[in-house]
């Protein structure tokens, strides 16, 4: 296993008490395989891929039984070794393509940093490195893409460019966090054809955070379904599009827009608001929007097995999980 991730709680300290981003979480990802984490903004995916970096804000405090990288115990590392990890073996392809690289210097300085930083190189080795990146990655004229600077590039080479600078180091892992936000559906359409090109090339496993779900559609080997900073549904992609177990994720599914129904149809939508991560909640948190819930459902819930390899939250997996397609 590349990556395995138990039990990850993540409490951050405010000025109104602690606030519970990320509980109980727990995953893993093998090498050549894309794993999707969804859910609402807020819901805790973004700072989860944050704390397997170590690059949570100071006032966070994570905690996990297991957070294991390739047989490394992220928990223990020390800062040197967790940077020589970074960037090298394990990538993050950040949000905003317009804001991810830095203005004040070239594109061909921010790649060669990276490369030189983790590999005894030249400088002209890691310009020859950079060139071949961004090769593969599409761009044409890479050579001279060297020497402009973010705000002479468009949104759509600006990403390749992010993608080429996490894959400099051929990494095992690449986290990649909404990375086609922003960019139009051609754009989206040929950096998801990239990524997957990439990986099967390289090998390497995907994490990609997003809340696209016809992106997940097209991507995801496996998805986890994150609300209210827990892990609500775990299960393989086609396992979780068919047979949606938990009412949150049926939720998200019924609000991809259809192109069969009438032009005029309003989508469904989630009633209420996502829950105060301030307020202690022994149940179920989604609770307050479920069509289901009961009292049953105000009592401690564990993710339960709703067939091989899928688990949901929910105490009503059976009658939930009836077949439900909505991507095709």
């Amino acid at each position: 296993m590349l990556l395995t991730v138990n039990n990850l709680s993540i409490e951050i300290a405010t000025s109104a008490g602690k606030l519970k981003v990320v509980q109980g979480v727990s995953f893993d990802i093998s090498k050549g395989e894309t794993l999707c984490i969804v859910g609402e903004s807020g819901c805790g995916k973004s700072i989860t891929a944050l704390s397997l970096m170590g690059l949570l804000p100071k006032a966070a405090r994570p905690s996990a039984e297991e957070l294991l990288f390739d047989g490394i115990d992220l928990q223990k590392i020390n800062s040197k070794d967790l940077r020589a990890l970074r960037g090298n073996r394990i990538s993050m392809i950040f949000q905003e393509p317009m804001t991810s690289l830095n203005p004040l210097h070239t594109i061909g300085r921010q790649l060669s940093d990276v490369y030189r930083a983790h590999r005894q190189a030249t400088r002209k080795e890691a310009e020859a490195r950079a060139v071949h990146l961004l090769q593969e990655v599409g761009i044409s004229n890479a050579a001279q893409r060297l020497l402009q600077y973010p705000h002479e590039l468009s949104g759509g080479l600006r990403q390749r460019i992010v993608i080429a600078m996490a894959l400099m180091c051929e990494p095992d892992l690449v986290i990649a966090d909404e990375p086609t936000t922003a960019l139009d559906v051609t754009i989206q359409a040929e950096l998801l054809r990239l990524l997957k090109d990439l990986q099967k090339r390289f090998g390497m496993g995907i994490i990609m955070i997003t809340h696209d779900l016809g992106l997940v559609s097209r991507i995801a080997d496996r998805v986890i379904v994150m609300y209210a900073g827990q892990v609500v549904e775990s299960a393989p992609a086609r396992q979780l599009f068919d047979r949606p177990a938990h009412p949150y994720t049926r939720a998200l599914l019924s609000s991809v827009p259809d192109p069969s129904h009438a032009r005029m149809q309003p989508l469904p939508s989630i009633p209420g608001n996502v829950p105060s991560l301030l307020t202690p909640m022994d149940g179920c948190h989604f609770y307050d929007r479920c069509s289901y819930a009961s009292e049953a459902c105000r009592r401690q819930i564990n993710l339960r097995e709703v067939s091989d390899q899928h688990q949901a939250r929910c105490i009503m997996v059976d009658e939930t999980s009836a077949p439900l397609r909505v991507m095709k």
